[in-house]
């Protein structure tokens, strides 16, 4: 008897197990199901900056197709400030299932961390970085007055008038500035430079001669190039534009290497699931392949990027904010 007994309780747990087991087996898929029935309402995007700004226009053409695709709607919600770290924050904070999203660019993650000691949040460990968006180059513009047709002849001018050159920005420790500071320190020269809150005035003062150079971006400065009041040398990229195709890359004109873009990115806060993120990562990548979206994208200089995994995608912000990181500290780039 005791031995039977044995026996019989051994398999009542055994069969309670295998039943547990059983049980848990039919609750995964459930699970899976629900997670890849994101999302079954609208999704809250917040774009730390402006609208109708380069940032907010990337972000509503890509969201409407994403919209589109999934049959939800993403809305769009500025919310700007403080070169884009007040909405970047609040996004950190938001509950991480996937219906609260961040479409950002360099300046939160890549170079405000470096300028900005006390940020309401730790670029990268308050978020869940998605997806690489999109990538938008500068253009090197000149005042037609500066003696100088080619990148070459501006660095060898420079070179002979040290610290005389005068070099616009819109604003301490913005993508221009630094930008332009990369750019002095690997040509050897010595420029001076002149902040501006945006770059309107930058450009009336530059086709006046009181300032002599500008990285600007393609969109808007390449209509003052077609009308004559300035030249372009440059763009920043790994390569041409299609926007200015005869224009060499700053790289391909006398300095190896030289690239600055400002990419666009889709976070979430952090701890989502990893299915959601590669989700949420496959509907953004299946948008940059329409059409319509990429033609939308390139009226406004903006290349939409290959593919990339969550992890790519942080691995590149990585080396951005380090290599902004080094400019930042040798150049001693302050926000005052």
């Amino acid at each position: 008897m005791p031995a039977r007994s044995i026996v019989s309780t051994s398999r009542r747990q055994w069969l309670q197990a295998a039943a547990a087991v059983a049980g848990g087996l039919l609750v995964l898929p459930a699970l899976a199901q629900g997670e890849a029935a994101w999302p079954s309402r609208p999704v809250r995007v917040i774009v730390p900056f402006p609208a109708s700004g380069a940032t907010d226009l990337v972000a509503r053409v890509i969201a409407q197709r994403v919209s589109q695709e999934l049959g939800q709607q993403l809305v769009i919600d500025n919310r700007p400030g403080a070169g884009g770290t007040i909405g970047a924050a609040e996004a950190a904070k938001a509950a991480a299932d996937g219906y609260t999203l961040l479409f950002t660019t360099s300046s939160t993650h890549a170079i405000s961390p470096h300028l900005m000691p006390r940020l309401a949040y730790k670029a990268d460990k308050d978020f869940s970085p998605i997806a690489h968006m999109a990538d938008a180059a500068s253009v090197l513009l000149v005042t037609p007055s500066l003696p100088v047709k080619s990148v070459q002849e501006l660095i060898a001018h420079a070179k002979a008038n040290p610290g005389k050159l005068n070099y616009a920005s819109s604003g301490n420790g913005t993508i221009v500035h630094l930008n332009t500071a990369a750019f002095a320190a690997q040509a050897g020269v010595q420029l001076t430079h002149v902040p501006y809150k945006g770059t309107a005035q930058s450009i009336t003062d530059l086709a006046a001669g009181q300032v002599h150079l500008l990285f600007d971006s393609i969109p808007t400065g390449m209509p003052h190039v077609a009308s004559g009041r300035l030249r372009a040398l440059a763009v920043t990229g790994d390569k041409r534009s299609t926007l200015a195709p005869s224009l060499p890359t700053v790289a391909e004109s006398g300095l190896p290497g030289y690239s600055s873009v400002t990419w666009f990115g889709v976070y979430g806060p952090a701890g989502m699931k990893p299915e959601l993120v590669g989700r949420i990562n496959q509907i953004f990548n299946q948008a940059l392949q329409n059409p319509e979206v990429v033609a939308s994208l390139a009226k406004q200089g903006v290349e939409p990027a290959k593919a990339q995994t969550p992890a790519q995608f942080a691995a590149m912000v990585q080396a951005d904010s380090a290599r902004w990181a080094k400019v930042i500290k040798d150049n001693r780039i302050t926000l005052e």
